[in-house]
């Protein structure tokens, strides 16, 4: 009996340092600067779709714009958590972010579009689909 508890410890030990140590590899992208987030998606998306130079410029100043706003509202938002302030929100502030973040989406969309060629685009949004998925199974398996 003492050797299966000693088993089901160790096991959840190692699962703990995993999880652990997976969270440590995706902070690394919060640590760059918004300059640096945007080279390396638009270096990504480069690779995978073949990219002009001119689609390379215009993709780069739409991720500087988003990195730039993300890494402010993030920083706010610890500017909030550590001085006590943040609470949580309402569920009309959540409407309204959840409006914001799908209204910023759309308009990135038609951005896209507008930027890619027929082809491009179809590949863009299935890759986008993909992560999106990817996404969705990393926050359900996240406890909060």
């Amino acid at each position: 009996m003492k050797k299966v508890i000693i088993v089901l410890f160790c096991m959840a030990s190692m699962s703990a340092i995993s999880q652990k140590e997976e969270r440590q590899q995706r902070g690394g992208l919060d640590q760059m600067t918004p300059e640096q987030t945007a080279t390396l998606r638009t270096k990504k998306m480069a690779l995978a779709l073949d990219l002009t130079d001119g689609q390379q410029k215009q993709i780069q100043t739409l991720y500087l714009q988003n990195a730039k706003t993300r890494k402010a509202t993030m920083e706010e938002r610890k500017a909030l958590k550590e001085s006590g302030e943040l609470k949580r929100p309402t569920s009309d502030e959540r409407y309204a972010m959840k409006n914001d973040r799908l209204d910023a989406k759309i308009a990135q969309k038609a951005e896209m579009k507008d930027i890619l060629s027929s082809e491009q685009y179809v590949k863009w949004e299935k890759m986008a689909q993909r992560k999106g998925k990817h996404r969705k199974g990393m926050h359900h398996n996240q406890k909060r």
